[in-house]
């Protein structure tokens, strides 16, 4: 009791002190005995002269969709307009299916290829050139859809170029197809390190810009779809396009106002055919001295079920500081129309987190008129400040006591802003005997890998809000994705064709309308047929293919799809990494493919020693916050100018606040 006593006395200290400490700059601050949290931090731009801090000047993304594959090339131009050399460090984001295949560079008429190694020899390799005063590049994994790109040597004068291919499957659902391009990588909340003995990456780092503070990069985007079939629709939900059409085959997308930074949010292409279906089919490849197939199959029509057994659903809605403002507010409503939605057979709980929880009742309440108004009332008092402990807040949720025959869902609403997505991960993946986990996004660039990594291992479908006027639509859509499977107990068996390395191993209840697919090798001729069974609303479900009427793919991308697929079985989702043959794998898969994995880099070197004279100083190139997300997504400032500093005094009191409450478990907050 004396701890927390004087635990107390000191917060109070803390606060009185606040309102008496001087800025603290950037740069100051990141020299207090190296906090090596790596919580992101507001950019300060240095006042060293002759630097220039913000090297990356433009990124191009051009994107060619034929038929159901995406091919994605990524131009990031570098450039040094100060008097002395640089070494630049840029994080961005890409999508969690993407492979990223390919990597060249470009320092004025010299172009290097770049070499796929292990990450920690091209780690070295790089710092070698770097010391060396040779121009180079690496790219790294971080996440599975957040990249590091380094560059060093920038020499004054210097144009960098570094160009980078993708490839990604599209499948649609419901009939719609939808393209998603990631911008911006989201700041990421970073938990206190008292009692932490692990270590923290330091990508979550991330300089960003304070909000309303204009990038000085340029963003661009351009997308061709080659469909084969007329295009019924096609609409651009984050930004204002120019579509120029051929016939009403193929779109050219543009961006409408290049002037509009794009950079801020996930640019989203959704677009639809005149024949809404995937036909079923099977296409082969080939890498090096491997066959490759990819099988689709369209599911049948979805069965409406008249009666439906009772559920219980278990809300959890992030209220956290990065969730303010348009992100909150969408989610009060979205959540709304959930709780609203309920049928009275069903019963509901709230969970309100940040850095501590708090739950709406001991156990789960009839949705009844009374109940639900209680709901609706708690969630729109909500303003949104603090941490995000999310992984908490879900032991909370998963501790509430069960009812007999009634199936828990438990339904996670954020912007996915967090570090330790792995925690969450390990969670779901423990506890899918004990529930159904739905996972909603909520911004305009939240962290897909989280979002769409819990909706993975609990075997259901993300949801992704970027608009609070789609919260209704995006809330309807939810209720008759889980109230009505499409198909069950699905297996797949090869007569005649010889396969192996198949993914994924197991085929999850299809809930949502959109087609199965299967990624493998094979074995000799292409002979035999593919049997698909299951279970609708109807009764059996059967479909057959012939091998022999396999369509021959013109490129590589059916052996990187494969290759993406099963590096996202070894080590996405809550793997801890501690698997060595599992890394092994992924290492050589990474390296006999040519692409990047967490155990693989692309490595690029200029050969030519370029600088002699002084050493390059190190710059972070700092990200601009996503639209419509507030600075209390980086934290909260000592100073009056919006970006002048970051503050020490808060995290201090953060993480004292952590061990007096027992890690924000014990205790609940008062809401």
């Amino acid at each position: 009791m004396k701890k927390y006593k004087s635990l107390l006395c000191l917060l109070s200290a803390l606060i009185i002190f606040m309102s008496s400490v001087p800025t603290v700059h950037a740069e100051e601050a990141m020299d207090v005995d190296e906090d090596r949290t790596y919580a992101p931090y507001f950019y300060v731009e240095s006042e060293e002269v002759g630097l220039d801090c913000l090297p990356l000047k433009k990124t191009d993304v051009s994107v060619n969709i034929e038929g159901i594959i995406a091919s994605i090339h990524v131009t990031q131009s570098y450039s040094n307009e100060g008097t002395k050399p640089v070494n630049a460090s840029y994080i961005f984001p890409a999508s969690t299916k993407v492979t990223i295949h390919g990597m060249q560079m470009q320092i004025g008429n010299q172009i290097v290829t770049a070499k796929i190694k292990e990450k920690e020899e091209a780690k070295q390799e790089f710092e070698a050139a770097k010391s060396e005063g040779k121009s180079a590049s690496m790219l790294s994994e971080e996440r599975s859809n957040v990249f590091s790109m380094d560059v060093a040597n920038i020499m004054p004068g210097d144009n960098v170029q570094i160009e980078l291919d993708y490839t990604e499957l599209i499948t649609p659902s419901e009939g719609i197809y939808e393209f998603v391009f990631p911008t911006v990588v989201g700041p990421r909340y970073v938990g206190p390190v008292i009692d932490d003995t692990g270590t923290r990456d330091e990508w979550t780092g991330t300089p960003y810009l304070s909000e309303g503070t204009p990038p000085t990069d340029e963003y661009d985007i351009h997308v061709t779809i080659s469909a084969g079939v007329p295009i019924s629709s096609l609409t651009c939900s984050s930004h204002d396009i120019n579509t120029e059409w051929n016939e009403n085959t193929t779109a050219h997308v543009s961006l409408a106002n290049p002037a509009d930074y794009a950079g801020n949010r996930d640019f989203i292409l959704d677009y639809k055919l005149t024949d809404t279906e995937i036909g079923t089919g099977l296409i082969t490849g080939q890498y090096g001295e491997e066959n490759f197939f990819m099988l689709m199959v369209q599911p049948p029509e979805r069965v409406e079920v008249e009666e439906i057994p009772p559920r219980e659903y278990i809300f959890v809605l992030d209220v956290s500081g990065s969730m303010s403002g348009f992100p909150l507010e969408t989610a009060k409503k979205l959540i709304n129309n959930l709780v609203s939605g309920l049928r009275e057979t069903d019963t509901f709980n709230l969970i309100l987190f940040s850095g501590t929880s708090y739950k709406m009742a001991s156990r789960s309440v009839p949705a009844t008129e009374e109940n639900i108004n209680k709901a609706v009332k708690l969630i729109n008092g909500q303003k949104g400040a603090g941490g995000t402990e999310l992984a908490d807040a879900l032991e909370d949720a998963l501790h509430i006591p069960t009812e007999d025959d009634m199936a828990r869902n438990i339904v996670i609403i954020t912007d996915g802003y967090i570090y330790g997505e792995s925690d969450v991960f390990k969670l779901v993946n423990d506890n899918l005997n004990q529930a159904d986990f739905f996972s909603f996004g909520i911004g305009s660039a939240v962290n897909r890998y989280l979002i769409e990594g819990i909706a993975s291992i609990g075997q259901g479908e993300p949801f992704i809000v970027t608009k609070e006027n789609q919260a209704d639509e995006i809330a309807d859509k939810f209720r008759n994705y889980i109230q009505s499977p499409v198909l069950t107990d699905i297996q797949v068996s090869f007569d005649g064709f010889d396969v192996y390395d198949v993914e994924p191993a197991a085929l999850p209840t299809l809930y949502a309308k959109k087609p199965i697919v299967l990624l493998g090798k094979w074995r000799g001729e292409a002979t035999g047929t593919i049997q698909i069974t299951g279970t609708t609303g109807n009764g059996t479900y059967t479909d057959s293919i012939s091998a022999a009427d396999a369509v021959t793919a013109e490129n590589n991308a059916i052996a990187y799809l494969w290759a993406r697929k099963r590096v996202e079985r070894l080590t996405d989702y809550g793997r801890d990494g501690s698997d060595s043959q599992a890394q092994e794998e992924v290492t050589q898969i990474g390296l006999q493919y040519s692409m990047v994995t967490p155990y693989t880099s692309f490595i690029a070197v200029l050969d030519v020693v370029r600088n002699t004279d002084e050493e390059a100083t190190d710059v972070n190139q700092p990200l601009p916050l996503p639209l419509e997300v507030s600075n209390l997504a980086v934290g909260y400032r000592i100073g009056s100018e919006p970006g002048t500093g970051i503050l020490i005094v808060v995290p201090i009191m953060m993480t004292l606040m952590s061990v007096l409450y027992g890690k924000a478990r014990k205790k609940r907050m008062n809401v």
